[in-house]
């Protein structure tokens, strides 16, 4: 078993957990199966997710996940028992494109949307962007786009909404 272990948000409170995830890796990507979350406590047996998942597909920040502990007292998901609304989007940059390498780059792009995220690593600087239930969708579409057909990002969309669905940019931009 190989797990993801990108730089790491140290927890702020012992409510925090980490609730693991296991998945089939990708064929030429990652060589990881599972990923580690930090959570929230809410009960016994659930948490909600506190940051946006690099490999777990179909899972957003803010959703509550429902956990087993196994007896060396790791938190292994069972299944999402509630949604949050939010989508999580990754985003690498093209190292050959007008931004180069730099996850900062991209940030102040995507930033004034309201999107946060969390880079994977300075040799891999694959971003996981939360986007909010509330933001301007069809903005973060567009831009998205923009940034893929001028070579600043390849991107994909890990986790979205029926609303991120239903937003559809204006055909040329503005």
């Amino acid at each position: 078993m190989t797990s993801a272990a990108p730089t790491e948000r140290v927890p702020a409170s012992p409510d925090l957990i980490k609730v693991w995830f296991r998945f089939v890796p990708r064929e030429g990507w990652l060589p990881y199966d599972t990923e580690g979350l930090w959570a929230t406590r809410l009960s016994e047996d659930t948490a909600r997710v506190e940051n946006a998942p690099f490999l777990q597909d179909g899972l957003a920040e803010g959703e509550v996940v429902r956990f087993i502990t196994d007896a060396d007292g790791l938190h292994w998901s069972t299944e999402r028992v509630q949604a949050s609304g939010n989508c999580t989007i990754r985003v690498l940059p093209v190292p050959t494109g007008p931004l180069g390498r730099s996850p900062h780059a991209v940030h102040e792009h995507l930033a004034p949307y309201g999107v946060s995220g969390e880079v994977f690593s300075q040799e891999f600087p694959l971003i996981a962007y939360t986007v909010p239930a509330d933001a301007d969708l069809k903005e973060i579409k567009m831009l998205l786009r923009r940034g893929r057909q001028d070579g600043w990002w390849h991107f994909e969309e890990a986790c979205v909404t029926d609303a991120w669905r239903d937003a559809q940019p204006p055909p040329h931009g503005r």
